[in-house]
């Protein structure tokens, strides 16, 4: 007997509607634990109890002869956590620093629909705010924005895990009064993407920013005859494919700001490495409180004396201190020949006695340190089965 198709699609469709409403209904869950750790004072995250729980419902699932293999229900759970530890965040966060709904002005690099654009929206969307979107044309003009009073937030990309450090967001730090409050780890997905019907094969020229190429390097190499026109931003680019309406040029972007400009995805998954991932920093005028539950980062800028090991006896201070560093990148000091600027990022909060105390014993090895910021860490790293 052969099934009906309208009918089994019809049967998804209820089942999933059940799993929305589940979902929500767990969603909601999360603010009552916050709200009960909020009294008691216990760290948002608890890896022992997250980690049991994956293997109690994976022990589960066999129990009851589910045909889920165990990495699916990890994979959708860590997804599940992963909701539950940012909605908890960002309740302490907005209460901490007596934030409350508004029309928040962001800048970002490049026109509706760059990466950047769509960063900025994700991290409204987190914190619930009514997002009035600013475009610039350089890194330096988010900062201006910021400066200005004319932006209330800069979003900006600091690294990307196919292409690294973007340099001139390191460089821009090194003179800013700015405070980095948070950040965003934001998946990037590039495509081919043209104002007609085309093949890749008969395209002559792509659009799009350095950092974009790049990240799509191995994908150009195979093409033949192909020129390259870089571009302010991705949006630029984008903008400007559809405004030629030719089947000969193409950009390199996203398929959601393609849609805003009527173009058409010729090829998607086309960046070097599947997991594309750019992280951005939020940028205000003044510094934010952290929760001292929350898992948070500094960032902080040094340099050290010339003399020989300076460096490492800076960066024992962290070791002798139990201080996981998760950033080192290096930059040179303009105007000063051979002398380099550190950027550390460790996963402390300033705010806490010992840190502070650790700062301080940190600027007898250094000759200049400041601190850019502290914020929550929005990068919320899953918990591993335990090993059998």
């Amino acid at each position: 007997m052969s099934l009906d198709l309208t009918e089994i699609r019809r049967e998804i469709t209820r089942i999933d509607r059940q799993l929305l409403k589940l979902l929500a209904e767990r969603h909601c869950l999360a603010l009552d634990v916050v709200r009960s750790k909020e009294l008691t004072q216990k760290p948002l995250r608890d890896t022992e109890r997250e980690q049991q729980l994956l293997q109690a419902l994976i022990c589960h699932a066999e129990e009851e002869g589910y045909a889920l293999e165990p990495q699916y229900i990890t994979q959708i759970f860590q997804k599940i956590i992963e909701d539950s530890v940012l909605t908890q965040q960002v309740y302490l966060q907005k209460k901490l620093n007596q934030q409350r709904e508004q029309s928040i002005h962001i800048a970002f690099l490049g026109k509706l629909g760059s990466y950047s654009n769509l960063a900025a929206r994700s991290y409204a969307t987190r914190y619930r705010e009514q997002l009035v979107e600013l475009s610039c044309a350089s890194f330096e003009q988010v900062f201006d924005k910021v400066k200005s009073g004319e932006a209330d937030y800069g979003v900006l990309p600091l690294e990307n895990t196919t292409s690294g450090s973007i340099n001139e967001v390191y460089d821009l730090l090194q003179h800013t009064d700015l405070s980095l409050i948070g950040e965003l780890a934001y998946p990037i997905k590039h495509c081919v993407l043209s104002a007609t019907p085309a093949e890749v094969s008969q395209i002559r020229t792509l659009y799009s920013h350095p950092q974009v190429i790049q990240q799509c390097s191995r994908f150009i190499q195979g093409l033949s005859d192909v020129h390259i026109e870089y571009c302010e931003s991705s949006s630029h680019a984008m903008q400007k494919v559809s405004a030629m309406g030719r089947p000969d040029v193409a950009a390199l972007g996203n398929e959601e700001g393609g849609k805003l400009y009527g173009l058409q995805v010729l090829k998607t998954d086309i960046a070097n490495q599947p997991n594309n991932i750019t992280r951005f920093i939020i940028l205000a005028r003044n510094a934010l409180s952290v929760s001292a539950q929350i898992h948070s980062k500094t960032l902080l800028l040094m340099r050290t004396s010339q003399q020989a090991g300076a460096l490492v006896d800076a960066l024992s201070i962290f070791k002798k201190h139990g201080i996981n560093m998760t950033k080192l990148e290096s930059r040179p000091i303009y105007g000063t020949p051979w002398e380099e600027m550190f950027y550390l990022e460790i996963e402390a909060n300033i705010n806490h006695p010992d840190i502070r105390k650790m700062l301080e014993e940190l600027k007898g090895y250094s000759t200049y340190l400041k601190i850019l910021g502290c914020y929550p860490s929005e990068i919320v790293k899953p918990v591993a089965l335990a090993a059998e």
